[in-house]
Parts: C-alpha cells; sequence; structure tokens
C-alpha cells in the first residue's frame, strides 16, 4: 500500500474508531442511567408514582442535596427542587422518614441499594448538603398500628428521642464528614391531632436543641418558628399536622433558602 493510501486509511480508521468509542460512551452514560433508575424504582416500591419519589439523575457541574424526613417533607420535596433548579441536584429519601430508630437503617438501605460499589455502576458522588428531621413520629401515640393517643404508647419518649437524634448526628458526621449538616425543627401539633398531643412538638424541639449543642457544626432550621405563625392558614384543616399547597410552598421556600446559602460552604 502506497503512503498516501495508508494516511487516507489510517485517516477513516480513527474516524471510524473515534465514532465507536463516542457511541461506546454514550451507552455506557444511558446505561448508569437506567441501571440507577431501575434501582431507584425497585427502592421507591408503590411510591414511585409520586412525583416527590421521582428519578433525580445527578448533573455532575452541580452539588448533591438530600432532604430526610418523614411527609411533611414530602410535601416541600417539589418545591425544593423548583427553587433549586439549575443550583443542585435535589434527592430525597425513598419513603416516609419516620421515627428516629427508622434514620440510620433507611440511610444504609439506601447507600447499598443505589450507590458504589454495592450497585455497580451506581451513584459515586458526596452529598454536599444534608438537610434531615425527624420528631413527627417520635411523638406520637400507637396502639395495634393506629394513631390512639388516649390507649397508645408514645413511639419515643423524651430520652429516647435524644438518644437516637445522638446515635444519628455522630452516624451523619462520621460517614458524610464533607457534607453541611442541617436539622430542622418538627413543625407544630395542633389542638385535636390524631395520635400526638398539642405542644408536644415544643417539647421534643427542645430536646433536640439540647442534644445539638454538643454538634455546633451542624445548622438549625427553624421551620416549626417559620410555620407556627401562618398554621391556621396552611394547615389542611383544623386539627391535622399536614399542609396545604400554600403551606408546602412557603416551607419548600424557606427549605430551599437556607440550602442554597450553604452550597459552597
Amino acid at each position: 500500500m502506497e503512503r498516501r493510501e495508508f494516511l487516507k486509511y489510517m485517516g477513516a480508521s480513527s474516524v471510524v474508531l473515534g465514532l465507536t468509542s463516542n457511541l461506546w460512551a454514550g451507552g455506557s452514560k444511558r446505561c448508569k442511567e437506567e441501571v440507577c433508575r431501575e434501582a431507584w424504582t425497585k427502592l421507591c416500591d408503590y411510591r414511585i408514582k409520586e412525583a416527590a419519589y421521582a428519578y433525580v439523575h445527578p448533573q455532575k457541574r452541580l452539588p448533591n442535596v438530600f432532604l430526610y424526613g418523614d411527609s411533611i417533607s414530602i410535601g416541600y420535596t417539589l418545591k425544593v427542587r423548583e427553587q433549586l433548579q439549575g443550583k443542585a441536584n435535589v434527592f430525597r429519601t425513598y419513603r416516609n422518614g419516620g421515627a428516629t430508630q427508622n434514620f440510620i437503617p433507611g440511610m444504609e438501605k439506601m447507600k447499598k441499594a443505589m450507590f458504589q460499589p454495592y450497585l455497580k455502576n451506581g451513584w459515586d458522588f458526596k452529598w454536599d448538603v444534608i438537610h434531615f428531621n425527624v420528631g413527627l413520629h417520635d411523638l406520637k401515640y400507637m396502639s395495634k398500628g393506629k394513631l390512639d393517643k388516649e390507649n397508645g404508647k408514645q413511639v419515643s419518649s423524651i430520652e429516647g428521642y435524644k438518644e437516637k437524634l445522638d446515635e444519628i448526628c455522630t452516624y451523619l458526621m462520621k460517614e458524610f464528614p464533607t457534607a453541611t449538616l442541617i436539622f430542622a425543627t418538627t413543625t407544630p401539633v395542633p389542638q385535636g391531632a390524631a395520635g400526638r398531643l398539642a405542644g408536644d412538638s415544643v417539647k421534643y424541639n427542645k430536646a433536640a436543641l439540647d442534644v445539638l449543642a454538643k454538634y455546633p457544626s451542624i445548622m438549625i432550621n427553624d421551620l416549626y418558628a417559620f410555620t407556627k405563625p401562618n398554621f391556621n392558614e396552611w394547615c389542611i384543616e383544623p386539627g391535622n399536622v399536614h399542609y396545604n399547597e400554600t403551606g408546602k410552598k412557603a416551607q419548600g421556600k424557606e427549605v430551599a433558602r437556607i440550602i442554597a446559602e450553604n452550597l459552597y460552604n
């Protein structure tokens, strides 16, 4: 083969190899997203139908934010995502976070379901901000699997709550040493709430602050103080601990504001 023909051949081969390489890289990227999406769908189970649990695939150029909480956090998740669009990848835990006893097992289950090396080709990033809350499910009274403040037993005593929250803080600081941690206080419990006593949020928030005093690097988002003056306007109905669209959006904006201030700390 003459030199000119050889060079022409090599040039064509390089183009083909380049195209093949690009296609392979693209295919690999799609494969990773597909693997993670399938794993997330399986992890969420029936909850995947709810918008708050929609799969989020991380954009590498953006910081990664994790929301952990109960149904109150489920309510404001979408607004937080909307507010931080283009500024951060906003994820949430795969279910209702529940009481303090569920926190560490839930975090470990999510890690093993979604992250490398447990999930081949899974997530391989680190959390930049973790915004978390536990409390509303600790202070409730249960009997035979139902809310019952007359005959039920409280899920966590004040001392039990403090002990578990201390374990959570230790766990977070050990597992995610570079993440900014933000604890949100528990929102109000009104008069007439099913399975809960009015005023217990105040008691459990005080207990939480006693624990967090040992961890000065953990920031406080006083969502209780933010919500309390507007509770009657924002609640779904009298005696309900949950919020209407106005309340969810307002809480979401506040959570997003505080997170945005700490994205690059």
